[in-house]
């Protein structure tokens, strides 16, 4: 794979942030644990070690949906090296937790609903040890039938005390009679996707003397954990102390509890550190993954190309528990339609519980299934209409000050109709049909012939919500401590891999004009929250928190300094680690300005507040929005249904570019999620039961899969409120690469293809 960027476009009249040769914002400036995780020398959450701790395990349902009559840890207590067997009977404080509610035991009590559900601990002082002795566990269980067709949810017996339907959101909007001179309509699918990060779930626990805790995690959220594990252990949560610890990876599955209720239980029980480390067959069962979606879709257009309306109804399979369920129908719902003008919209969204694993949060969390839907239907609206499926894009896209189909208008930057020219006039990739065999469907197994592919390409565009919405109280905290030149920025933001360690060095030199910036451990004893790292907002909340937390220790130095010398603040600066008057007469060293004691600021940065949505699904519900649109080249073989992407061509709305490299980190990763989506990643379930749950069976792409990336271009246009008018960029690009690569093989094969993942099967048989 190689990535090419073809150049930048600003809106008119923006300026420069910051000269592209300093280590602030707008720099490439590498990774600080860069280095180290390419030598192997970083320690990540599964390399935690302390004195004398023993190893966690977790014995699991295999079952979807049981009552449990009894259970019989005797023979597990016998083994020598054992020390601890819990039950939910041994849970002191909140039997359940939740991300929005708390509906799931950290423990079954007297019941499972799915398979892979947590049911009894034990901690043991060798892993072998505490994984046989959760074997010995005997579980009587008593099995029922599973729900699982989210279609029959609704209707179907209460699986769970709070039902079956997590939320139901209804979108009214414009004059639902009326209709358009063209309609198309189609029901299309979306699999199950794991998060498949390289790290599984891990962490330890240390117990203190007074029944405290401090639990080293990889996690998304360190303060909203602490709160859940505080209420299962019925203590304080002062009392629980956590520590970011190495990620491995996230993309939205760690936002949900996983092992840290487990790890805290038996360390507090057994007075012992506790470390647990997931094997990647249970950590498949471990998290959430992204919703299975069913979507009927019917578009109503002029015969010029106008929308008139769009009907729709979405159905999102959220597994035993609630997850973030609530908030991905939502996004789902709001974003049916596509980044279009659309006057007139019905859509109905439901997320349902069934006794599937759980789904909850992923990259592009609700907006990635919809876009499926809704550019498979621009598509098709083109082809009833004979126009060009990208002109009939440009035709109906959203721009600053139209209104979404929740009636919100769009106040900030938007640049829809610039991503799609930007990505459909780019030059198309002149990719010749090759005989190399790694070049061709199928790859080197000779399975394919260059005269057996056929080429086609495919366009799709999508946008998604920044940062938390509907009425939610968003907000990050940082501090800053400026002392003897240096800069020390603490901050709870979790790094995951999205380059904030990165980010927040860059703008303390910016505001400050140091060199040299420590980032303090993420952690919740020292900062409040930062929020979760997802929703594409971090660079804009914890970003913005740490950019104020900087400007008001920038404002004490200058007006100490001022006042030192008789003359205003104004007209003063920090430049290159020094205090300088900008009539060019005094100047001094900072590290001497601010020796001994320093100076320091802790702020909490809030965004502009939002709304929920009212019973028509009508209101002011989003901060702030991005967009992106891709161009797939893809190579099929009809016969045997084999596909090669050649090329993915890209442009994206950015507000601004804070840091180059990482910006293309970002996107080409993201556009890797979305070929796995597309081709190749699925969970398969049979009867609740996670049928490939391995990296042999479970496929995701390789670099010998990943297509060369073209990005057409960073569509930069500032947006207002956000720090440097930057906007998230990690999540666009997965959202409408898989339509993209869908239509292409429509294109290839001039077939329907309503589903993704496209399998061989749907190609060959179709």
């Amino acid at each position: 794979m190689t990535a090419e960027i073809f150049g930048s476009v600003e809106a008119s009249g923006a300026d420069t942030i910051v000269d592209a040769g300093t280590r602030g914002i707008g720099a490439d400036v590498g990774r600080p644990d860069g280095v180290p995780k390419v030598q192997g020398r970083f320690a990540f959450s599964s390399d935690l070690w302390a004195d004398d701790f023993l190893w966690g395990h977790t014995l699991r349902s295999p079952h979807a949906s049981a009552q449990i009559r009894g259970i019989d840890i005797g023979p597990a207590v016998a083994m020598a090296g054992v020390y601890a067997v819990l039950l939910a009977d041994d849970v002191p404080g909140c039997l359940t937790y939740g991300l929005e509610h708390g509906d799931q035991p950290a423990l079954a009590n007297g019941q499972v609903r799915y398979v892979g559900e947590a049911v009894a601990l034990v901690a043991a002082d060798h892993p072998d040890i505490a994984r046989r002795a959760a074997e010995a566990i005997v579980v009587d269980y008593e099995a029922t039938e599973p729900l699982t067709d989210p279609e029959a949810a609704p209707a179907a017996a209460p699986i769970h005390p709070d039902g079956n339907v997590f939320r139901e959101l209804v979108i009214r909007h414009g004059d639902l009679d009326v209709a358009g001179e063209v309609t198309v309509e189609g029901v299309y699918e979306v699999g199950m996707q794991d998060q498949a990060f390289m790290g599984p779930e891990s962490g330890m626990a240390l117990p203190d003397e007074d029944g405290s805790v401090e639990l080293f995690v990889s996690t998304q959220w360190l303060h909203v954990d602490r709160e859940q594990i505080a209420a299962c252990l019925g203590i304080d949560e002062e009392k629980v102390r956590i520590t970011l610890a190495g990620v491995g990876g996230a993309f939205g599955a760690r936002e949900d509890l996983s092992l840290q209720v487990h790890l805290c239980l038996l360390a507090l029980h057994t007075g012992k550190p506790v470390k647990m480390v997931y094997s990647r067959d249970e950590s498949f069962l471990g998290h959430v993954h992204r919703h299975p979606a069913k979507m009927w879709y019917r578009h109503h257009a002029n015969r010029n190309g106008r929308l008139v309306k769009v009907e729709a109804r979405i159905v999102l399979d959220g597994g035993a528990y609630a997850s973030s369920s609530g908030a991905v129908i939502a996004n789902a719902s709001c974003f049916a339609a596509g980044p279009y003008k659309v006057p007139a919209a019905h859509v109905v969204g439901l997320a349902v519980r069934t006794n599937n694993p759980p789904c909850g949060a992923m990259r592009g969390f609700g907006a990635v299934q919809t876009c499926f839907g809704h550019e498979s239907q621009m598509d098709k609206l083109a082809a009833a209409l004979g126009i060009d499926p990208v002109e009939l894009r440009l035709l109906n896209a959203l721009a600053p000050g139209d209104r979404l189909i929740t009636g919100q208008a769009i106040t900030g930057t938007f640049p829809v109709a610039e991503v799609i020219r930007q990505c459909a006039h780019a030059p198309e990739p002149e990719i010749p049909l090759s005989d190399d065999r790694r070049d061709l469907p199928g790859g080197s197994g000779r399975t394919t012939d260059a005269s057996d592919t056929v080429r086609g390409t495919g366009f799709a565009v999508g946008f998604k919500n920044l940062m938390f919405s509907e009425g939610f109280d968003d907000y990050s905290s940082a501090a800053c401590r400026v002392s003897d030149g240096v800069a020390t920025i603490t901050c709870a933001c979790a790094e995951v891999g999205q380059g904030f360690v990165t980010l927040a060095q860059q703008i303390a030199r910016t505001e400050l004009g140091v060199d040299e910036v420590i980032l303090a451990p993420a952690q919740t004893a020292t900062i409040g929250s930062a929020g979760s790292t997802s929703a594409s907002r971090q660079t804009w909340m914890s970003g913005g928190a740490v950019q104020a937390a900087c400007r008001e220790v920038r404002a004490q130095i200058l007006a100490d300094v001022a006042a030192e010398w008789g003359v205003s603040p104004d007209g003063l600066v920090l430049r290159d680690g020094l205090v300088v008057s900008l009539d060019g007469q005094q100047e001094a060293l900072l590290a001497q300005v601010t020796g001994g004691a320093g100076y320091e600021a802790d702020v909490e940065y809030h965004h502009a507040p939002t709304e929920t949505l009212d019973e028509n699904g009508q209101g002011n519900a989003h901060v702030s929005f991005a967009c992106a649109a891709h161009r797939a080249t893809v190579d099929v073989d009809p016969d045997l249904g084999l596909v090669r992407v050649r090329d993915i061509t890209t442009a994206q709305d950015v507000g601004r570019i804070l840091n180059p490299t990482q910006a293309v980190g970002q996107i080409e990763g993201g556009i890797a999620q979305g070929l796995g989506l597309a081709l190749m990643e699925e969970i398969v379930l049979a009867d609740g039961l996670v049928r490939n749950a391995s990296f042999t069976d479970y496929v995701i792409p390789t670099t010998l899969d990943m297509p060369d990336v073209t990005i057409a271009a960073f569509v930069e246009q500032p947006e207002p409120g956000a720090p440097y008018g930057a906007k998230g960029i990690g999540e666009p690009p997965t959202i409408s690469s898989s339509a993209a690569i869908a239509a292409a093989i429509r294109t290839a094969t001039r077939q329907d293809l309503p589903r993704i993942p496209i399998r061989p099967a749907d190609i060959a048989l179709g």
